[in-house]
């Protein structure tokens, strides 16, 4: 029994250190994010994040206690097989989420979770196309030996095959397994944390102001485990308040009641008419064309015009003077595919998971090209890279886009960048189709008043007389940011500058074609992403973007200094279409004064909402508020935990 008792024992220690050890090697890899910690933080972050490191050794000696108490009934050496394949698995384990975690915590700030294994199944290549191949090529042989070194350790120190030969079957089978069995129950402990009301996760091991002494205190492979467990039960998730109290605040944070009061079926005709004026109407008609052109992870602090850096977004700034700047406006979350459905869908970004990952649920949302179709505008997105990362084509294609150009639509000799096709040349793609359709229309027999006899050119001719939504998607000013360009000294500057160039000639060129005079231009970001440096999740900054509405059919040039998120952009752009916009329950009508006017958005595991009263970032792993400032602090506290709990409750519905 004592020979079993030391391996259990030996087991759940060596487990235990490795994890304790992660911490300084992740703390030594990232050494310019912890250069100004004392040596005192360091071991103050493995003895806070103690309580994961011993869940999750209990986690993994489950296993080896069960394994232990069969050799009490069957001969030792058939059972140290199964030992070491588990180990041997262990081994693998440990090392992937290690090493993966290790190498992207640089560049998106948070600790791994689910996130980065939907990216990579969705499309590997896409996933990969941020780092080069020798990159990867040294991570495989890295993992590679530290999966070795690790299953050499446990296979020599822990349960050897010599024990295994020698071990023999112990008269008291019975007493043996109880022990046994008792031990591997009170693992339990450890892995629930204690004997407390809450049960372990993540937050627990929160203890400083500074978030990054924090980030290196949890223990990767639970925080990946624990991400994992929440990818479906939404219903059970952030759950603050009791359900009216949340209804209650709900109805204050939405432009329900204001789209429904102002319904020509509740409201006389004067009522209406007053209604209107509290909105400001920025165009000259109710039908342009519409161009979204969603700029990869750009950032108000490349704008001149909104404080930031001069000589990088010099097109942007230009722009800027001459068509309608959003100065408070505030990226959705951290990554493209939760910017694309806030901004396409005005639904919000979900901390715990993407709501695109499942099909399923996306078919299900409203979205501004839906809703545009059945104005009679016909659709089109144009993307240079893969259609089909995360779930793209699918939700794009639910949401009522009729025609998807991506990197497969470019010959292989403009497929140069990792991402597919350089923005220079996805902007002449839809020049080269705008130019197209203006001669198709030009040359229409609907326009010189002929008779029509061919079907085919009547269908062409019609189809060219719609009034269009068109979605540009740009990638080039994203890792590793190897671009055709060469201006500023700063890669990362540099590729920003290449795609503000790309935009300026193309908006030079569209000038040129009829169209021009009837279109509307939203130049939007997907998110904030690699400028300024280093990326904080939990500030403010993070969330800062530009958005700018330009061409022919803006009305006036104005600076609109309300609050919003890109959430906002589709009630925004339907109210100024005379469209409706109540089936976007959670966007609001930035340029109606009627409406809630504040920024919402979130990140694992965060939320802020910002407006000029109060800006708050909750952290929902460790309870806590990280930034309450303004001038009515926490005046978003528990409207912000009301929003984010329907959100969802709303997921969960769809």
């Amino acid at each position: 029994m004592k020979e079993r008792v030391i391996i259990f024992l030996k087991t759940y220690c060596l487990l235990l250190l490795l994890f304790l050890l992660q911490k300084p090697i992740f703390m030594w890899s990232h050494h310019r994010l912890f250069a100004d910690v004392s040596w005192i933080d360091w071991f103050r972050v493995m003895w806070h994040g103690l309580p994961l490191d011993l869940a999750m050794s209990a986690y993994l000696t489950a296993v080896p206690g069960l394994l232990l108490m069969l050799t009490a009934w069957i001969q030792p050496r058939y059972i140290y097989r199964l030992w070491t394949t588990y180990f041997a698995l262990v081994s693998c384990i440990i090392t992937l989420v290690q090493i993966i975690d290790l190498s992207l915590y640089a560049f998106w700030g948070f600790r791994l979770d689910a996130t980065p294994i939907f990216y990579f199944l969705s499309s590997p290549t896409d996933a990969l196309a941020s780092v080069s191949g020798l990159i990867v090529a040294l991570s495989l042989i890295l993992i590679y030996f530290v999966i070795l070194v690790y299953h050499f350790i446990f296979k020599n120190t822990l349960f050897t095959y010599t024990q295994a030969r020698t071990m023999r079957l112990p008269y008291a089978r019975l007493s043996v397994s109880a022990v046994l069995l008792l031990l591997t129950a009170l693992l339990f402990i450890p892995i629930r944390g204690g004997f407390t009301v809450s049960t372990m996760n993540t937050g627990k091991v929160y203890f400083s102001t500074n978030q990054r002494l924090n980030h290196a205190a949890i223990n990767p492979l639970f925080s990946l485990m624990e991400s994992l467990s929440k990818q479906k039960d939404f219903a059970s998730q952030y759950r603050f308040m009791e359900a009216p109290a949340a209804d209650a605040l709900m109805q204050q944070l939405t432009d329900v009641a204001v789209v429904r009061a102002t319904s020509p079926d509740v409201l006389a005709a004067d009522t209406l008419q007053q209604t209107a004026t509290q909105r400001q109407q920025l165009l000259s008609n109710t039908k342009p064309n519409i161009l979204f052109v969603i700029l990869e992870s750009f950032s108000s602090h490349l704008m001149t015009t909104l404080g930031g850096l001069p000589d990088v977004a010099v097109c942007m700034d230009s722009l800027a003077r001459e068509g309608v700047l959003f100065t408070n406006f505030y990226a959705n979350s951290f990554r493209t595919d939760r910017g694309l459905v806030a901004i396409l869908s005005g639904y919000p970004a979900q901390p715990t998971t993407s709501i695109m990952k499942y099909p399923r649920k996306t078919q299900n949302l409203p979205s501004i090209a839906q809703q545009l179709k059945q104005a009679g505008y016909a659709t089109a997105y144009y993307y240079g890279g893969d259609a089909d990362f995360t779930n793209m084509r699918s939700y794009l294609m639910s949401s009522g886009f009729d025609r998807i150009v991506s990197d497969q639509d470019f010959p292989v000799s403009q497929r140069l960048s990792k991402w597919g096709a350089h923005d220079h040349l996805l902007f002449q793609r839809l020049l080269s189709d705008l130019s197209a359709s203006a001669k198709d229309a030009a040359a229409s027999p609907l326009n010189d008043g002929s008779s029509q006899t061919d079907d085919a050119s009547t269908t062409s001719a019609m189809a060219s007389s719609r009034p269009t939504f068109t979605v540009l998607q740009t990638s080039s000013s994203h890792e590793p940011f190897e671009v055709p360009y060469s201006r500023l000294a700063n890669e990362r500057l540099n590729a920003f500058a290449y795609t503000d160039s790309c935009l300026g000639d193309f908006v030079a060129r569209y000038r040129q074609l009829p169209q021009w005079d009837n279109t509307l231009i939203v130049l939007v970001p997907d998110h904030l992403g690699c400028y300024p440096q280093p990326l904080d999740n939990l500030s403010l900054e993070r969330y800062q973007i530009p958005m700018l509405w330009i061409g022919g059919a803006v009305s006036q040039v104005a600076q609109v200094d309300v609050y919003g998120s890109q959430q906002d952009l589709a009630a925004t752009l339907l109210a100024q279409l005379g469209l409706s916009h109540e089936a976007f329950t959670f966007s609001k009508d930035m340029l109606n004064a009627a409406s809630p006017h504040f920024a919402f958005f979130t990140v694992p595991d965060a939320f802020g909402m910002v407006d000029a009263d109060n800006q708050l970032i909750y952290n929902c792993e460790s309870s806590s508020v990280v930034i309450d400032q303004g001038p009515v602090p926490s005046k978003h506290l528990l409207p912000g935990q009301a929003y984010l709990q329907k959100l969802y409750d709303d997921l969960a519905q769809r």
